[in-house]
């Protein structure tokens, strides 16, 4: 059976739970479910205390003492408190990020309607083109922002959680639940609340989702009650729950097994043995359950799977870095890790690798990248680790891998067929300034290496005014990419950040065809958006415009929207390296 390439389903229809017509890869149009009202039932009163009753002494073969106890004019037990009014928190505002603090503004959606911006998120399709915009795109997402028009507040954080686990960011997900008051949640919430601990293989975390959980899927309810009861401390009432769903239940198979694993990990010392053998697609139920475990899933299964699963693998804490590696590498292709997250699980490897081993491994060679006795030595460690990765997300990872030691490079044009990949290395991980330092050499090299290092340092340095326009044609006439693609890029980049004016832009988009003049409905919103300073809404715009999974198939027209609308909204940063990254990838 061909497996499609997506873990998740859409939030609104099945949980991606064990179904047996639930497969890895369905998707579906999501409707909106119905939302419901954010607001706190008020609590009970206080029941009036009631005078104990005078108590005299009674023999234990004294039976009345029996009927007087149960006359006794008892208050009503108290309603269960989870939420005291001071822990309240407020579901408007929900977010780890301050918005000022990473440059979008105190108001990053302005009066931009919920209503479309849920819309854009729930339809967009993930990965986007670029690694960068990635970036800002989940950092806008996990800002906290008083919640837009026009939607409700816990639908809203809910559509922001769902775009993030579709985007990879299985954390960021979580942050942004674990943030609304469990008995607040809507329909939405509770269905995007169980994709995200199993994105995380968090079993507990389904223990306040039970009911809300059933109403979409009974099946699950009797796997999730016995996995909670082991995991709340008693093993006796799990074990018979897994019995009971063995005999009566109508889910079987693997992922029963997987539950009673959970079970048994959980304390009730059950084992379980798990056959991956017959199992043809791998759920989110699967993946949750399994990894929750310490157990990962056959690399047939894992390989198969979409690129947001690979980001899961890679931050699955109890997996061993080995594990974790190759899914490390696409997750940070990405932009799910950094490259210090990245160097992290190397140095993990480094310590648990045999000392005998070391020299023939890519650890070594980050060691050696920073560490090696001379220039050559450190050079040639970051040669080596640039070739881990071939192409598409790797490559990208390996460049952002070496991105610290390359900066640590001295410019000098007898490392001319270096720097290309330096500078492309050094930007990966935002090396603006480091790679600005190349800027003198870049005359002394050869046309082709100096146009590669020219472009990307023309759009990524900062502080540079204008690039002139000989030095841009002289480009245009020497590329070989096809269509002019890498032409069309440069120029629009350059123009978006204002590197070019616009009667130069006009001039080379009319000579070279390079497509910067087309509109459509998607330019006129962002460039509105941009005009209202809604950074924010430009962002989720950015991710609209960039729903390709390479630089080759995006538009010229929408990287220069995109990035003139991150500029004016004070994204300087950003459109740079959106920029630059899109000259280093093609």
């Amino acid at each position: 059976m061909r497996i499609k390439p997506l873990l998740f389903v859409g939030p609104a229809i099945a949980l991606a739970l064990p179904a047996v017509a639930h497969q890895l890869a369905q998707t579906q149009p999501v409707p909106t479910p119905a939302t419901q009202s954010s607001n706190v039932a008020s609590s009970s009163p206080e029941p009036t205390a009631t005078p104990p009753a005078t108590q005299s002494y009674t023999s234990p073969a004294d039976e009345t003492a029996v009927e007087e106890t149960a006359n006794l004019n008892l208050p009503p037990p108290p309603p269960p408190v989870e939420y005291p009014g001071w822990a309240r928190r407020d579901p408007h505002v929900v977010g780890q990020l301050d918005p000022e603090g990473i440059g979008l503004g105190a108001d990053p959606f302005g009066t931009a309607s919920g209503a479309f911006l849920s819309t854009l998120m729930r339809r967009m399709q993930t990965p986007i083109a670029s690694r960068w915009a990635h970036i800002a795109l989940r950092d806008a997402l996990l800002a906290k922002v008083v919640a837009p028009s026009e939607v409700n507040p816990i639908d809203w954080v809910a559509e922001r959680a769902w775009l993030l686990l579709r985007l990879g960011e299985a954390d960021g997900a979580r942050m942004l639940v674990s943030g609304v008051d469990t008995d607040r949640f809507t329909p939405k919430m509770v269905q995007v609340a169980v994709q995200s601990a199993l994105a995380t293989g968090d079993p507990p975390a389904l223990c306040p989702l039970q009911d809300g959980a059933a109403k979409y899927d009974q099946n699950i309810r009797p796997l999730v009650q016995a996995m909670c009861s082991a995991l709340a401390g008693e093993p006796d009432t799990a074990s018979a729950q897994i019995d009971d769903a063995r005999r009566r239940g109508r889910i079987g198979g693997i992922d029963l097994t997987l539950a009673q694993k959970v079970v048994g990990a959980a304390g009730s010392g059950r084992a379980a043995t798990i056959e991956w053998d017959p199992v043809d697609s791998l759920t989110a139920w699967r993946f949750g359950l399994s990894v929750a475990t310490g157990m990962l899933p056959p690399d047939r299964l894992i390989n198969a799977g979409s690129t947001q699963l690979r980001a899961f693998v890679a931050r699955s804490p109890l997996l061993s870095p080995q594990q974790r590696l190759s899914s490390a590498l696409v997750a940070t292709g990405l932009g799910v890790f950094s490259s210090q997250s990245l160097t992290d699980i190397y140095s993990a490897i480094y310590d648990t690798t045999d000392p005998g081993d070391l020299p023939g491994t890519d650890a070594w060679q980050v060691r050696q990248a920073f560490v090696g006795k001379d220039a050559d030595t450190r050079i040639g460690a970051i040669r080596k680790l640039l070739a881990i990765g071939k192409e598409g997300y790797e490559k990208e990872a390996a460049r952002a891998l070496a991105a610290r030691a390359a900066s640590l490079v001295v410019p000098d044009a007898k490392l001319a067929k270096d720097a290309p990949e330096l500078i492309s290395a050094m930007l990966a991980a935002g090396y603006d300034q480091a790679a600005a330092k190349w800027i003198p050499v870049i005359g002394r090299m050869d046309d082709a290496d100096a146009d590669r290092c020219w472009a990307m340092v023309a759009l990524a340095a900062p502080d540079i005014a204008n690039v002139g326009t000989s030095r841009v044609n002289a480009f245009i006439r020497r590329d070989k990419s096809q269509d002019r693609l890498r032409s069309s890029l440069l120029v629009a980049g350059l123009a978006g950040l204002g590197r070019i004016d616009t009667n130069t832009a006009n001039s080379l988009n009319r000579r070279y065809g390079l497509g910067l003049g087309h509109v459509s409905s998607w330019t006129r919103i962002i460039d509105a958006a941009a005009g209202r300073g809604q950074s924010g809404t430009v962002l989720v715009l950015t991710g609209t415009g960039f729903q390709t999974p390479t630089f080759a198939q995006l538009p010229a027209s929408h990287m220069y929207h995109a990035i003139s609308s991150l500029k004016r909204t004070g994204q300087d940063f950003t459109s740079r390296m959106i920029a630059a990254e899109a000259l280093s990838r093609t």
